[in-house]
């Protein structure tokens, strides 16, 4: 038996050669031409010594030269290694010794950091988008005289498609090893529900390819359709809405710091994208929002769950049922998705509906395991489950509504308190543009409620509009819940994929006294510490410059 992940692109190269499968600025792509670009790539690998069951590193932006990296790499029989743009040498070169690339492939403007991670490792680079041949072996040149590797090499479906790091919030990013079946069968049932894709539709690709949202979702569902996707290199509200305009854009795909960004950008033109629906993933999108991005852009949005480790969709709201806001829909097709107690480690103990526990997966999806980690594999795989790390509720109906990350629980006063429930809340305050709510910790109650709040244009923040916030959320809330403390800032901690890190958050604050905060003033008049927010707005500023 035998499949591979490449044929998601070759198949498509062979069924509808001359239709776009990319636009990136003025550039316009068909699949034939793709395939065999990226078949080229292989050649030129292949004469680097990549063969089957290697793996290689991709360190690239949103270009074209990210597909004909990746498929050329699995056209060999190699495993695809994607890394983070933004990871830093000693980042990178823990990410090549621990995978064991034989080769790092570095665009050129990320080579300050690349060429020193890969020098840690050991590894050789192959560079893209170089001006000269002072950067090194030069891929995307070599490959324009390369003679195309005939077909991709048939693979085992158990064999190794990519390893994918996790973000590492709690130690060293782990490699999550996903093989052809696994990533095979998420695109293609994904892409018949909740996706929907079909040939004709044009995908705005701004997500990240790096990341298994914008790469799986997007770009391999994209290509097993046959569709075309609109490549962003970077995420930009006001060019987004020009470009879903101008190459008449059916599907959106983001998180929702992008929605947010939307909604505030589209009140700046007269122009409207022609969006047949939207999806969203990464965090937990807020009603308010979902409610707003419907009204404005006439649109369903879906809101989903999933997961690096899980190849990644778990469940998503989908035509084929009746979307439920506020819930991330019911299982994908294959997938068994349950409710486990959380406190019990060693077995899973399934809860029935209505309770709140550990969020657990089982099906075609879940991963092989980390790479090289049977300790931490052992963790996360017991009785045949997957444990997500995520606290959820299952309905009478099946419907999945994921509460929180265990890890950002509040625990005040011996009560639980959710964060993504307090956001619902403030979100829904006129003057509350975006909030984390996170927990800071409290001499007396062991942590305290801290809601972090960007402002909507036009707003004062202060300890006025903080008591005004505590008091709105005291109305709605029970009384162990809403937030005592609330923080003004300009904008919260995002990374490439656009997700709130409240690990950055968290490093801020409790009950010492503190220098001056970034902006506002905390409810009640208390000064707080500021230095950590202050690290988060240029990180930040850091990301958007990337």
């Amino acid at each position: 038996m035998s499949l591979s992940l490449a044929a998601v692109l070759a198949e498509s190269a062979a069924r509808r050669p001359d239709h776009p499968a990319i636009v990136h600025e003025s550039q316009e792509i068909d699949y034939r031409s793709l395939w065999c670009r990226a078949r080229q790539y292989a050649s030129v690998l292949r004469d680097h010594g990549i063969g089957p069951g290697d793996k290689v590193a991709l360190l690239l932006p949103n270009t074209p030269h990210f597909p004909m990296a990746y498929f050329g790499v699995l056209a060999l029989g190699a495993a695809v290694v994607p890394m983070h743009a933004l990871l830093k040498a000693e980042e990178i070169g823990h990410v090549l010794r621990d995978s064991g690339a034989r080769t790092l492939v570095c665009a050129a403007p990320l080579l300050s950091e690349g060429r020193k991670g890969a020098e840690q490792a050991g590894v050789p680079v192959l560079t893209v988008m170089a001006d000269d041949d002072a950067e090194g072996a030069r891929l995307d040149v070599l490959a324009e005289r390369a003679v195309p590797v005939e077909h991709y090499r048939p693979c085992e479906p158990d064999d190794i498609a990519l390893v994918l790091y996790t973000s590492g919030t709690t130690g060293r990013p782990k490699g999550a090893v996903l093989t052809h079946f696994n990533v095979t069968m998420n695109i293609t049932v994904s892409m018949l529900s909740p996706f929907d894709f079909r040939a004709d539709d044009v995908l705005l690709g701004v997500l990240p390819l790096f990341h298994t949202f914008g790469q799986i979702c997007g770009m391999g569902v994209c290509f097993r359709a046959g569709a075309t996707m609109v490549l962003m290199p970077r995420f930009d509200a006001a060019r987004a809405i020009e470009l879903m305009v101008t190459h008449r854009c059916t599907v959106f795909m983001g998180v929702p710091t992008m929605y947010i960004a939307l909604l505030d950008a589209v009140t700046r033109t007269p122009h409207r994208p022609t969006l047949d629906r939207a999806f969203s993933g990464g965090s937990a999108l807020p009603v308010k929002v979902l409610e707003d991005v419907q009204e404005t852009f006439g649109c369903p949005i879906y809101e989903g769950y999933g997961l690096t480790e899980t190849s990644p969709v778990v469940a998503y709201n989908q035509r084929a049922w009746p979307c439920r806001p506020g819930t991330v829909g019911r299982p994908v097709w294959g997938v068994d998705v349950e409710v486990a107690r959380a406190e019990v480690e060693d077995r899973i103990e399934l809860l029935p509906a209505g309770e709140v526990g550990e969020v657990v997966i089982r099906g075609h999806n879940v991963m092989a395991g980390y790479l090289n980690r049977p300790e931490a594999t052992a963790e996360v795989m017991v009785d045949g489950w997957f444990r997500s790390g995520d606290l959820g509720v299952k309905d009478a109906d099946g419907y999945l509504t994921i509460v929180d990350r265990k890890k950002d629980l509040v625990l005040r006063g011996g009560y639980n308190v959710y964060p993504r429930e307090v956001e619902e809340v403030l979100m829904r305050h006129p003057a509350v543009a975006q909030v984390a709510v996170i927990g800071i910790p409290h001499a007396t109650h062991g942590e305290e409620v801290c809601a972090v709040v960007v402002t909507v244009p036009g707003t004062t923040p202060g300890a006025a509009l903080g008591e005004q916030l505590v008091l709105w959320s005291k109305e709605r809330m029970a009384a162990y819940k809403y937030p005592r403390r609330v923080e003004f800032v300009d904008a919260l901690p995002v990374g490439a994929s656009g997700k709130v890190l409240k690990r950055e958050l968290k490093t801020w604050g409790g009950d010492d006294p503190a220098p001056p905060r970034p902006r506002g003033a905390l409810a009640g008049g208390h000064e707080t510490q500021g230095r950590s927010m202050r690290q988060c707005l240029r990180f930040q500023t850091d990301v958007t410059r990337l």
